[in-house]
This record gives C-alpha cells, structure tokens and sequence, in this order.
C-alpha cells in the first residue's frame, strides 16, 4: 500500500505542492506583498522560469524591474517539473515550416541553436551567481521500439553533422543495460550536453540573483488588471506599478488578458512521484545518474535524486484537470522500468500543470504597444523559458530579430477556450498515441 511519508524536514513552506522540491529546498522566500506604488522600467508578471529569468537579463542590462507573483517564486511548473533540461524543443517541425520565410536557408541553424542555448544560460548562471541546485551532466533518451530507434539514428546523425560527436553516442539494447538495469529499452541517445537538477532551488536562487542585481520582487501579490497606454499600469490589491513596459509570464496559469489570449494555450497535468531512499540499489538501477526519457509522444522521464530516490514522472492528463491518485497511476510504469522496485514506497506525489499550445510553438507576442507576453513551452520549460527570457529581454531593450521570428507565427485559437480546448487535445493526443502503437 503507497504510503505518503512527511517532508525530509521542516522546510516545506505554506503556499507550496508537497513536493519533494519544496521539501528539499535550500532557502525558502520571503519576499514582502506590494503595498503602495512603484516605478519602474518594466514590470513583470509571474514568478517562474520566464519571469524570473527575463528580470535577470534586464537588470544586468541595468533596467529597473519590479516582478509580481500571485504565490510564491517557483509556485507553478517552474517549481514542480521533472528537472529535466534538454535539447529537446517542442514543435520544432511546425517552427521549421513557420520560420522558413523569415530565415531561408538559416532556419535550422536558428533552431539548432535554440535547443541548446538554454543549457548555456543556465551553467553560466548557476556559476555566476553560486546556485545551488543539484546540477548534473548526463541524459539517455531511450528507445523502445524500432521505430522508436531509427527516429534516434537520425537525431544522432544530425547532432555528429553538428559538431556533437564528443557529447553524444548512439547505444544499442546491451549499451543501454551499460547504464541502466532495465530491459525495457532497445537502444539510446547518451548526450553528456544535457543536464538535469533541482527546479525549484534553481528558480529560488534565479530570483536571489535577480534581488541582488535591483530586481524588486512581490509574493502573494496579484494582478487584478493590467491598464494599457503610453505608461502601462499594474493594478493589485494594495498597491500599483508603473512601468514603461510590461511582460506577462504568467503561462497556464494566468488568467489575465483572456479577450486576446484565451483559447491559445491549455493545461495538461503532469503526475510525478518520488520514491523511498534506495540506498545501494539506487547505484545499481542507474550507475552514471543520468536522467531518462523515453521517445514515446506521452512518455515517462526519471532521475535519480543526490539522496538515491527515484524521481519519476509521466501519463500527462490531456484534460486538464488533476489526477485523484498520481501515485496508483505511476506505480506500473515504474514496475515495468524497474521490475526491482515492485512494491517501493512513495514518499511524494503531486501534479504540474504544462502549458500546452496547439501547434507546440512557443508564443512570444504583444497586447498593446508596451505590453509583451510570453508563454506555451509544451513540456519543455526548462531550458526553452531561459532562452525565450533572453529574447524577450533584447525585444524590451530595442533588438526584436529573434522576438519577432517567434512573433510572426501563426497559432491556433480555439473557440470556447479552454471548455473546447482540452477536449480537442485529448483526442489529438489520442490519435498520436494510436498512431505511434500501428507504428510499432
């Protein structure tokens, strides 16, 4: 029977999931509620990866900026996801396609380049700016059926034409055993580029880094309403903000705006669990500690955590609306992967809401002449939200190149939002799940 055991110590914090992450956390935050009336350059909406990240590219370009949060720094995916940061880009075929007529021949270069320059901005920062957050090198993306693995020959390809043959190796079903004490795997990618960590400590430190550089930050402050015009104004509760721009980076989870951008991004829930310490089994299941994903449309990821628990993730619910009992519906795909762990405990079992767009293409726009968003990572935030932080911090500070590759194109709207949204992502993630099985 799953027993759900209290947190490794009294560090889980009012106004968070119980989350191995929030039980874990290195520092918790306690940044005051607005009252009363700011100014400055930018304000900034949410306080995840894409807030936080951008705040910290414009203060070090030496702008005044004000971030709000609703909860607290990390509250959302930012701080509940698998800790996963890989080269991995959502809809990077239907970006292709978009992208074509602005860049030419250079689409893939750009593209390319985005898969990796997230992993970039995070080493430097964390170094930068002493973060501690469980950074590790070492990911496998693993293969599980033939088809499954010709799809891996040619991304590996690709990655030895682009100058990655020191980073990358392409592992057949004994490889893999190599790595893992799994049987379910017919091959892998081990990519020594990709990093994995603790999410939550990472956007924690993030914010510290950004408070150290000027940044002031508000916690349980919500937006009521964002006034448009020549100097855009934040209205909240107790107080207002005055800015010459304003970044919405609220993602899934906003509920501002909804006129102009409801019906183009949905929730689906992520479950994630993590087990009982391990002890040495934990050593023999994954001997290098890499990170896993496997090459399935809806798949499961996992890692082991600094103290040999398994943290395990996967069956995103399409619907949007939140699991009963994440860990029941977990346990059989870590039994499949782990046949040693039948009957493990789980110690922690939560949710995390990803925001889902329907052509999978992040949505970096404007609502007004001063007002920006950015939002719709499709499960790949990590690494994706510090790169679209860097490039909407050159769009608010006058180099709008990469912004407006991205602006220009085209998403989808659905009517109803998201009362017709979610059931037409469950179908679509239906069709491509029956797809991938006739595939084989």
């Amino acid at each position: 029977m799953d027993t759900i055991t209290k947190p490794l110590h009294a560090r889980a914090a009012r106004d968070r999931a119980p989350t191995y992450y929030t039980a874990t956390l290195q520092e918790e935050t306690r940044y005051p509620t607005l009252e009363g009336h700011a100014t400055v350059d930018v304000a900034i909406i949410g306080g995840g990866f894409t807030g936080v990240a951008t705040a910290v590219e414009l203060a070090e370009r030496g702008l005044t900026v004000a971030l709000v949060e609703t909860h607290r720094i990390g509250w959302g995916a930012s701080g509940r996801n698998g800790g996963q940061v890989t080269g991995s880009l959502s809809g990077d075929a239907a970006m292709r396609r978009q992208m074509q007529r602005r860049l030419g021949r250079e689409v893939d270069d750009f593209i390319w380049h985005l898969r990796w320059r997230g992993h970039d901005i995070i080493r430097a920062r964390v170094a930068r700016y002493g973060i501690s957050c469980d950074l590790r090198d070492g990911h496998l993306h693993a293969a599980m059926t033939p088809a499954h693995m010709a799809d891996l020959q040619r991304a590996f390809d690709e990655a030895q034409q682009r100058g990655m043959s020191s980073d990358v190796a392409l592992l057949d079903a004994a490889g893999v055993r190599e790595h893992l004490a799994s049987e379910r795997y017919v091959g892998a990618i081990r990519n020594m580029r990709n990093l994995h960590l603790h999410p939550l400590n990472l956007c924690i430190g993030e914010a510290r880094a950004a408070a150290s550089l000027g940044v002031r930050i508000f916690e349980h402050t919500e937006v009521l309403e964002i006034t448009h015009g020549p100097r855009p104004m934040l209205v909240t509760r107790h107080g207002r903000i005055h800015a010459r721009q304003v970044l919405l980076a609220g993602d899934v989870h906003h509920q501002l705006e909804r006129r102009k951008l409801g019906g183009m991004i949905f929730p689906a829930m992520g479950g994630i669990v993590t087990t009982e310490p391990l002890g040495p089994l934990a050593q023999t299941l994954n001997p290098r500690n890499f990170a896993v994903y496997d090459c399935r449309f809806v798949l499961d990821y996992y890692r082991f955590t600094p103290e040999g628990r398994l943290l395990f993730g996967g069956g995103a619910n399409y619907s949007g609306r939140d699991s009963r009992d994440v860990a029941a519906e977990l346990r059989p795909a870590i039994e499949q992967t782990f046949p040693q762990l039948k009957g493990v405990r789980i110690d922690f079992e939560w949710t995390c809401a990803m925001g889902i767009v329907i052509n999978r293409i992040p949505q970096l726009g404007k609502l007004s002449e001063n007002v920006w968003y950015c939002q719709g990572y499709s499960g790949h935030g990590v690494a994706t939200s510090h790169v679209m932080g860097e490039i909407m911090a050159e769009a608010i500070t006058g180099t709008l190149g990469r912004f407006d590759t991205f602006a220009l194109c085209r998403h989808i709207s659905v009517p109803f939002g998201r009362a017709l949204g979610n059931p037409l992502l469950a179908v679509g993630m239906w069709y491509y799940q029956m797809r991938e099985k006739l595939r084989g």
